[in-house]
């Protein structure tokens, strides 16, 4: 496994979760491609994306959609001109992992997370596991619990 997996799973295993890990050397940095390699609908697919909005956030979305500018900046309070993607050095710096690889929960910093509501539709998705190559599968309750994650419509429809 790869030593980022294992750290990953390592942090998880400290907040007394057992993570089941799957590691695809094809990758799995997009969602598509995730869904690809797992067998599993796109919209399984627990995205987490790093974002500014007034700070660094994190939002986990499903695969199949887009996180809305908008709809985070009303969250957040801030105009959705001062929203934007995290870049890579903010995301490493903050959350500890490389773009593509971030899970929902385990960061370096505490920061808000907001889990979309769409992924509540399903028992099982499926999330980064601390690499491009790596995920699990987790219950989208379990990562609002251990993301202490705030529930909201923060993708376009």
């Amino acid at each position: 496994m790869h030593p980022r997996a294992e750290e990953f799973a390592r942090r998880a295993a400290d907040r007394g979760v057992d993570v089941e890990i799957h590691e695809f050397p094809e990758g799995t940095k997009t969602a598509a491609d995730a869904a690809e390699a797992i067998g599993c609908d796109v919209a399984q697919i627990a995205s987490s994306i790093a974002m500014v909005a007034d700070e660094l956030v994190v939002v986990v979305t499903s695969g199949a959609h887009r996180v809305s500018e908008a709809r985070l900046a009303a969250l957040r309070g801030v105009s959705p001109d001062d929203v934007r993607m995290a870049d890579a050095d903010e995301v490493k710096a903050t959350l500890g992992w490389a773009i593509g690889g971030v899970p929902p929960f385990c960061h370096e910093t505490r920061v808000p997370v907001y889990l979309d509501e769409r992924l509540r539709e399903f028992e099982t998705v499926w999330a980064a596991a601390g690499t491009p190559e790596a995920v699990f599968p987790i219950d989208p309750d379990q990562i609002e619990a251990l993301a202490d994650a705030t529930p909201a419509v923060v993708a376009d429809a």
